[in-house]
């Protein structure tokens, strides 16, 4: 993998990620990557390196959430979660609407421009705000284009996984 994040796979999504522990009693601090953020407590069961891991409590801390997991009762058991994703079964979400995205879906897609020139993969993606970004990388370069169906993005081809874009290239390129 040329640096870009996980591979899209059709089964599994990610939700958030633990970043660090809270705590001498095992809770772990996670980071949702879902809108609101507090969504992500609505879909389970959470697996974690594969496995199950049922929530027992959890709260909110800071600019994210703390939780206990069932099995998880001590912090130096908490310490090796930590940098692990928070994922779940992809058939435990509703499908999208239409011209809607799951961001899961098109990390490591291919852009390229209406006259076919590619662009990179997506690496990741930003909420900014004002529209989410779409941060393309092509070896060392990145661009960051904003991810607006209609004037910038035309098609989203997710079985291909492909998104054409209507793009200038600045004139160094």
């Amino acid at each position: 993998m040329d640096g870009f994040s996980k591979p899209f796979t059709e089964r599994w999504v990610t939700l958030g990620r633990i970043t660090g522990v809270h705590g001498v009693r095992g809770w772990v601090r996670v980071q949702s990557f879902t809108r609101p953020t507090e969504n992500i407590f609505s879909y389970g069961p959470w697996l974690i390196r594969g496995v199950e891991l049922p929530r027992l409590d959890y709260r909110a801390s800071g600019r994210g959430f703390v939780v206990q997991l069932k099995g998880i009762e001590d912090r130096e058991i908490a310490e090796e979660l930590v940098g692990e994703e928070i994922q779940i079964e992809r058939s435990s979400l509703p499908e999208p609407e239409d011209g809607e995205y799951y961001w899961a879906d098109l990390l490591g897609m291919q852009v390229v421009t209406i006259n076919e020139t590619v662009l990179g993969h997506i690496d990741r993606l930003l909420e900014t705000g004002a529209q989410d970004v779409m941060v393309v990388k092509a070896g060392s370069r990145e661009r960051m284009l904003p991810f607006v169906q209609g004037p910038i993005v035309k098609k989203v081809d997710i079985p291909a996984r492909r998104i054409e874009v209507d793009w200038e290239l600045e004139e160094e390129e």
